[in-house]
């Protein structure tokens, strides 16, 4: 018997990971083929690694997906496919402006200004807390991450590590690395959320 896309929709939203698979290689490679990347970014932005890193927040957001059909589906992949997009130029288009980045070690303080950075402010609660103990809650939030997230956080906003020198460890384009960046602050962003206290107004 032949399973229709609706079908496997309704198992990937509860829980099937081989019904997503289905679904990802059924309409993958399209939507990625409609990306409009622009000549600008020709070379720099790859549609493959565009489609990679939309792959796994598919995987890691198919629980908070609420339709029920194929086009609705495709619709969610596109749009996270695309917004993936638009990070990876903005990232790129702020990395010609002249930065006032300091390359630091992974210390406390790295910690601190990574919590900082994510959270889009200086006057985080994670200023009040003792530092040891921001580091003992990143530390354990990242580990919750999936590897490339991990991996790109603590190479570039922890050990300071300027963006290529980045993309040429982790063997990914700088379009990559800034699509990888966006998407694991957002994730650490989530679990230092639900962690602690530190994104949330102080009483």
């Amino acid at each position: 018997m032949v399973t229709s896309d609706d079908e496997f929709v309704v198992k990937a939203m509860h829980g099937d990971r081989e019904a997503l698979c289905v679904l990802l290689e059924h309409h993958g490679v399209p939507i990625g083929n409609e990306l409009k990347i622009g000549s600008k970014w020709n070379g720099v932005v790859d549609a493959d690694d565009v489609m990679q890193v939309t792959y796994l927040e598919a995987f890691l957001r198919i629980v908070d997906f609420q339709g029920r059909d194929t086009e609705t589906f495709r619709s969610w992949l596109r749009r996270i496919a695309e917004n993936n997009l638009r990070d990876a130029i903005k990232g790129l288009e702020r990395q010609k402006r002249p930065q006032n980045r300091v390359d630091s070690p992974a210390g406390a303080e790295s910690y601190v200004a990574l919590v900082e950075q994510i959270a889009g402010t200086t006057t985080t609660p994670s200023r009040r807390a003792a530092a040891h103990e921001l580091q003992e809650i990143v530390e354990a939030s990242l580990k919750d991450l999936p590897p490339d997230y991990e991996k790109v956080l603590r190479l570039y906003e922890l050990e300071g590590r300027a963006g290529r020198e980045v993309a040429s460890a982790m063997g990914r384009s700088p379009g990559a690395v800034k699509m990888l960046l966006a998407r694991a602050r957002d994730r650490l962003r989530e679990a230092l959320g639900a962690r602690s206290r530190f994104f949330s107004d102080p009483a």
